[in-house]
Parts: C-alpha cells; sequence; structure tokens
C-alpha cells in the first residue's frame, strides 16, 4: 500500500548508496539505523538537505537518518519500497525465499523483475550501444566503410551484446530468480545455437517440430536479441528446480539436476513459453507502433512527461524490452525517442539552480550531478536536487513532454541501442539510408530542453522552494488548527539535570529535534510530566513519548543507543494510546545492565515540536532534580 513517505523513502534509499548498500536495518524513535557495507557511497549531505531528514549521523559503524517521531512510518516506507528486511542482518534486499514477500499485481512483479535482470547490464548495454552509435555515425559522413575489415570487427564487439543477449540474459536472470548462473546462460545459449538461427526454409524445417510437437518461432525468426523470452524461461526453471531437487539422490544431484531442469525447461520454452511472450511482447510492439502512427507526438509527450516519474519508480524498465523488440524484429524503434529530451531538462534545471543558488550544499549537488545527466544518468539530479526542490523537477517534465512531442513531430527515429544523454545522438543515424537529420533534430530538441528548463527554473527558482521542515515540522501542518496553549513540564526523572545541548549524542546536542533538557538518574524509573497520552511507545521500549492535553509533545529517550538492548532491562507500565496522569510511572529500567552494556544512562527530555511555541524556559545550570518538580516552561 502506497504511504506518504513513499517519496522520502526513495530518497533515503537512492542515497545511502542504494538498496545493494544496505546490509542492515533497524530504527529507534527517532532515526533510522543503516549498516552500510560502504559508507563513502552515502550522499550524506543530499539526506541533510532533505525535507523531512532531521540530520544524518555517523558513529558507531552505524549511519543514521534522524526522522523524528513518525520514524516508524518512515521506516516501514523504506523496508516496503526496498524489498528488505530491515531488522535482520543481511537485510540488503536480496532475493533469498526466505526474505519478505511483498504483494504485488502482475505489472510490479514483471517491473521487479526486468529492473533486477537489467540493472547489472546497464553499463555494458550501453557501452556497446555507443559503440554501434559511433560506427552508424562513420558511415554515414564517409569515414568508414560498413564493409572494411575495421568496421566488420569493431561491430562484432558493438552487436555481440545483443545478438547473443538470450545467453547474458540467462547469466543475470538465473541470479535474479535464484537459479545456478550457468545453466540459465546454457538455456540461452540453445536457443541462439545455429541450429536455432534457420537461414533458410530448409533450415526452419529442421526445427519445426520437437518430439513432434511443433515448435514455433518469434516473428523475428529466431531468439536471437530477444528479451522476455529467456527472462520467463529462467523463471520457470527456478521454479521447477526447487519443487523437484530434493527428491534427486545426492550421488547423481550434480549432473542429473541441471540435465533435468535445462531440458525441460528448454522444451517448455520451444512449445510454449517462447511462443506466448514473443506473441505478447508482438502486440506490445503493435500497439505503440499503432499510436505511433496515429498520434507519434502524442506517444512522445507522454513517454517525455513520465519518464523521469518511471525512472523514479523503476518502472522505466517496463518499456525497454518493447524497444529491444522493436529493434530485434524491424530494426528500428520510435517507442522511446521521447524520452531523449528528459536528460537534458535535468541539465537545464540543474544549471540553473547552480548558478542562482546561494546555498554552499545546494551548488556542490549540482556541480556534481551535472556530469552525470549530461552522460544521461540523471538519478544524482532527481534524487539530490530537483525532486527534493520539487518545484524545478515538475518543470523539467513539462518541458520534457514538449521535447518529446517536438521529437516525434520532426519524425526521429531510433536505429540503434545507443548509450544515453549526449552519447545517444548516434542512435537516431539512419545507415542505411546514410540519413543524420534524426541526428540533427535530436542535438536541436536537446539544445531546446536546455535552453528551456534552464531559463524557467532560473526565473521561478528560490532557495526557499522545497526548504525543509525537518521532522518537528513535518507533521505541523497536519496539526494545524490544533491549540497549543503551552505549560509546565515536570521531572520525569529524579537526577542531575542540564541543558541538552550538552548532551552527548549530536542529534539532541544540537537541538535537531526541539529544545530541552537530559538528565542523568538515580533510579531507573520514569514517570509522566503532564496529564494527556502516551503517542509513541516502541517495542524496544527504550523510550517513550508523550503529549499534554494542551499540545505539548515529549520524547523521554532512556540513555544513549539503547535501542541496541532489544528492551532487555526495560519494563513498560503503559502502552500506545493510554491516557496518564502527572507522576505516574510509565518505565522501568535496570541502570546497572545499560552501564554493564558500556552505555550511557543520560536520558534526553525534550519538546519535539518546538517550533510551535513562543519560547521553552528552563534553568541552564546543572541542578538535581527530583520526579514531579517543575523543569520546563512552555509558553
Amino acid at each position: 500500500m502506497a504511504s506518504k513517505y513513499d517519496g522520502l523513502a526513495r530518497i533515503i534509499i537512492q542515497n545511502v548508496g542504494g538498496k545493494s548498500n544496505i546490509i542492515s536495518l533497524t530504527h529507534c524513535v527517532t532515526r533510522l539505523r543503516f549498516k552500510l557495507k560502504d559508507e563513502s557511497k552515502a550522499e550524506t549531505e543530499v539526506l541533510k538537505d532533505t525535507d523531512g531528514v532531521v540530520t544524518v549521523i555517523q558513529s558507531g559503524g552505524q549511519y543514521m537518518v534522524v526522522i523524528g517521531n513518525h520514524v516508524p512510518d518512515v521506516y516501514d516506507a523504506v523496508c516496503d519500497i526496498a524489498h528488505i528486511k530491515g531488522d535482520a542482518p543481511g537485510g540488503g534486499g536480496g532475493d533469498d525465499e526466505d526474505g519478505p514477500k511483498e504483494k504485488q499485481n502482475l505489472f510490479q512483479a514483471f517491473v521487479g523483475i526486468v529492473t533486477g535482470v537489467f540493472t547489472p547490464c546497464l553499463g555494458v548495454l550501453s557501452a556497446t550501444g555507443i559503440l554501434k552509435g559511433f560506427l552508424a555515425l562513420f558511415v554515414a559522413l564517409g569515414v568508414l566503410s560498413n564493409v572494411s575489415p575495421t568496421y566488420k570487427i569493431l561491430y562484432s564487439l558493438g552487436d555481440s551484446f545483443f545478438y547473443f543477449m538470450p545467453i547474458l540474459l540467462g547469466f543475470t536472470a538465473a541470479r535474479k530468480f535464484g537459479l545456478p548462473e550457468l545453466e540459465g546462460m546454457v538455456i540461452g545459449a540453445g536457443l541462439v545455437y545455429p541450429t536455432m538461427v534457420p537461414a533458410t526454409a530448409e533450415a526452419k524445417a529442421l526445427v519445426a517440430s520437437l518430439f513432434g510437437i511443433p515448435v514455433s518461432m518469434p516473428p523475428s525468426g529466431s531468439y536471437t536479441s530477444s528479451v522476455i523470452p529467456i527472462i520467463c524461461a529462467v523463471a520457470f526453471a527456478a521454479f521447477l528446480e526447487k519443487k523437484y531437487k530434493k527428491f534427486i539422490p545426492d550421488t547423481i544431484k550434480i549432473f542429473a539436476v541441471p540435465l533435468i531442469t535445462m531440458t525441460v525447461t528448454f522444451a517448455i520454452t520451444l512449445w510454449v513459453i517462447g511462443p506466448i511472450t514473443s506473441g505478447a511482447a508482438q502486440l506490445l510492439t503493435n500497439f505503440f507502433t499503432w499510436l505511433a502512427r496515429v498520434s507519434g507526438i502524442l506517444l512522445g509527450a507522454i513517454v517525455g512527461a513520465f519518464w523521469q516519474v518511471l525512472v523514479m519508480f523503476g518502472l522505466h524498465w517496463a518499456l525497454v524490452p518493447m524497444k529491444l523488440n522493436d529493434m530485434a524484429v524491424q530494426g528500428f524503434s520510435t517507442t522511446l525517442v521521447g524520452m531523449f529530451g528528459t536528460t537534458f531538462s535535468q541539465v537545464g534545471a540543474l544549471a540553473a539552480i547552480w548558478l542562482k543558488t546561494k546555498n554552499k550544499k545546494t551548488k556542490s549537488l549540482c556541480a556534481g550531478a551535472l556530469p552525470s545527466a549530461v552522460a544521461g544518468v540523471t538519478e544524482p539530479a532527481i534524487y539530490g536536487v530537483t525532486l527534493p526542490k520539487k518545484k524545478p523537477f515538475i518543470i523539467s517534465c513539462v518541458i520534457s513532454a514538449i521535447c518529446g512531442a517536438g521529437l516525434m513531430a520532426c519524425g526521429v527515429t531510433s536505429y540503434e541501442n545507443a548509450g544515453m544523454g549526449i552519447f545517444g545522438y548516434t542512435a537516431y543515424v539512419n545507415t542505411k539510408a546514410n540519413d543524420i537529420s534524426g541526428m540533427i533534430w535530436a542535438i536541436v530538441w536537446s539544445a531546446i530542453a536546455v535552453a528551456a528548463a534552464f531559463i524557467v527554473v532560473y526565473l521561478t527558482y528560490s532557495d526557499d522552494d522545497g526548504k525543509k521542515k525537518g521532522a518537528k515540522g513535518a507533521d505541523a501542518a497536519a496539526a494545524a488548527g490544533e491549540k497549543h496553549t503551552g505549560g509546565k513540564i515536570a521531572a520525569p526523572l529524579s537526577g542531575r539535570m542540564r541543558p541538552v545541548t550538552r548532551c552527548a549524542d549530536p542529534v539532541f546536542s544540537g537541538e535537531a529535534l526541539g529544545k530541552g533538557v537530559v538528565i542523568k538518574p538515580s533510579e531507573g524509573k520514569v514517570y509522566a510530566p503532564f496529564d494527556g497520552t502516551v503517542t509513541n511507545l516502541p517495542d524496544t521500549l527504550h523510550a517513550v513519548g508523550v503529549t499534554s492535553a494542551t499540545g505539548i509533545e515529549v520524547l523521554i529517550h532512556v540513555g544513549m543507543d539503547t535501542v541496541g538492548l532489544n528492551g532487555e532491562g526495560f519494563k513498560a507500565h503503559c502502552k500506545t494510546g493510554d491516557k496518564i496522569k502527572a507522576g505516574q510511572l510509565l518505565l522501568e529500567f535496570d541502570i546497572d545492565l545499560i552501564k554493564s552494556h558500556g552505555l550511557k544512562i543520560s536520558t534526553p527530555v525534550v519538546i519535539t515540536n518546538t517550533d510551535e511555541f513562543a519560547d521553552i524556559v528552563y534553568e541552564q545550570d546543572e541542578k538535581m532534580v527530583e520526579k514531579g518538580d517543575e523543569i520546563i516552561t512552555v509558553l
């Protein structure tokens, strides 16, 4: 189910280095606690400048993203979107069959599969596409002949990925579905074996049936360059192998299992999987081709407008197989032409923000994201700058739609699977007709995208756009209209009190979560500081959030890093939603046990909705307090 924190969760996942960089994830009452494989991959400054993130703390091998009181909702969104089991080591988003299973519709499942299969190929796919694109350009310009040895040799390298795609995708799909990689590769190799690529009618007759059952080849005549058949075949193979493997004796398992899996899967693919998937892919291709013929401009506008949104949600991979199928069947495609301007609209938006912003962090983020955006990798720009600022992102989508429509109106067609950004121009060279007009129009419209986005964003941008409210204010809007009259806060513990600015934890000492005090307790008991309601009691019992009848929200956090005790040494005398009276016992905790784990017992008591009041008044010097003493006045 969609959550209002899904957008924030995606930004967090992207900027901690992606789900593959996450070893484990837990949360306490205020922060997400990541263990990352490589903290250097995390974009800390991006996260600190993101709406809804208070700050980021790196300490004790943990990468902590401070959210505030609604951290459980953000945690759930992160786990849901990244498909990780956050509270277990190794929950880094793998596809272990014992991992969490998310309910998905067929389209969501399809997108997740295609994304997982194609992501490892992205760099090589782009590289080989660029090589083919440059060769096409050199032929069109007369620099190179398409019958020369140099062309033939280099084209063999550039085209190899696409020709043998079933083998390569067999490898990545096997990893995705948990099948031994070599089994997936051999199934793919069988599909493109020379006998299975018949060039004459006589050759086609040799592979027309298997065990007397007819074999129907794809519309292109072979499975070379095909995508969906091998993915579905490997999925079936993985499913099949898991079902029967346990019944095979260990003495013959080493050869019997791959023999059964590959033979059965190959036969089923030729009889059923191949014809169905090829037919479905052809229907989709026919639809987009029909739409392009009916209104290519509309197709370009739709793809251009929503491409960046699709990238954010990982849905763009759903369209990639359609383009690849077009290229395999008819040698050209218009399916994704409309997205070409999206890269350049991001470039223009970034350049405008870079020049106009006075925020040093934002300026540095733009400078870092620009080169990758020019090269066609827009995720750093989207997640780091334009999406958090909101308005520039919307502007770039509108301009991308206009450019997509313009590209299609000018008849631009893709003839190669070239790279992205400035490396994608060569895709629009028609080598058969020695026509570079498509590339010229692509250059023109990309320049328009850069200029238009730059001008509009520069004229409308302000550093206040998307200015973060922080966790303290994230829920303020929802609380608008509520009466906050302030009042007195009594000491919830007995012990030595001092201002929270002298707390050892930088999140509390920096008042990121609000103003207040910190008490070093003399006894292990927490009492209600006023009449009100228990609004947050985590399972680990190391903290409690309470709200007074007059709207004061207080967080009482027992000790530092005590979340790691998982409730050991704590006992609750209340639960979330309970009505409480001042002086009522809420929690008990074992001071000696906490100390034995090397943890501090100093307990922050902070007003998490500080911004909703005129002032927070309390003693600035150290002093001893007893439970029930008035320690803070909220005005």
